[in-house]
């Protein structure tokens, strides 16, 4: 019993060693240009227990954006409003449109690399892989922005909005604006658009005679 718990207790420990040598190697190089080998060095561990943990390279960046994206996650779930439980659908839609800029501002290169990783991938999906292209956190925040929307605007196609609310983030030239530190102004775009939406006449009725 006691072997097991130190195992697992290493195995943690040697989990949060290698994504903050991640972390580390990150600051100094674009994702593509770190190998497993320089982690697991900068890690202290073995590269096989590096690919033990994560498989591949893009699967410990993926995990790494995960993790990232977490804080996020619990502040929808449990934190306070306007992002957590209790304020208003357009408050919440708002505020979480702000993080999940702020989250992707933040990761932009880790981001890009995964999607490139995603886009150009040729290993056909196995049954039980999750879509090419699909991760769990992009799930999550557009599950979320379509449920906000739809409780906000039931009469507007949430999920077709919420793809291309989350997808224009993944946007190369949107990616080069918070490359270049234009945060502000990216945000408050989409918080344009999203308020446009929100306030448009509902589409009209199409029984209904349009006026000449």
């Amino acid at each position: 019993m006691a072997a097991g718990r130190r195992e697992r207790a290493d195995a943690v420990r040697n989990r949060r060693a290698i994504l903050l040598a991640t972390e580390d190697l990150l600051a100094h190089h674009p994702p593509e240009k770190i190998s497993m080998e320089q982690v697991a060095a900068a890690a202290g561990v073995g590269k096989g227990t590096v690919f033990h943990r994560f498989g591949s390279r893009m699967g410990l960046m993926r995990a790494l954006m995960e993790e990232r994206a977490a804080a996020l996650r619990e502040a929808v779930t449990d934190g306070p409003p306007p992002l957590g439980p209790g304020a208003a659908p357009r408050e919440r839609l708002l505020a979480f449109l702000d993080g999940v800029v702020e989250t992707v501002a933040r990761n932009k290169g880790l981001l890009a690399a995964l999607c490139h990783a995603s886009t150009t991938a040729q290993r056909p999906a196995a049954e039980g892989d999750e879509p090419q292209g699909e991760h769990p956190f992009h799930a999550f925040w557009h599950d979320h922005v379509s449920a906000l929307l739809a409780a906000q605007r039931p009469d507007l196609d949430a999920g077709l909005l919420s793809d291309f609310l989350i997808g224009a983030l993944q946007n190369e030239r949107v990616l080069r604006l918070l490359e270049r530190g234009e945060t502000e102004r990216v945000a408050g775009m989409l918080r344009a658009l999203v308020t446009g939406l929100l306030d448009a006449a509902p589409p009209a009725d199409e029984d209904t005679p349009r006026a000449p």
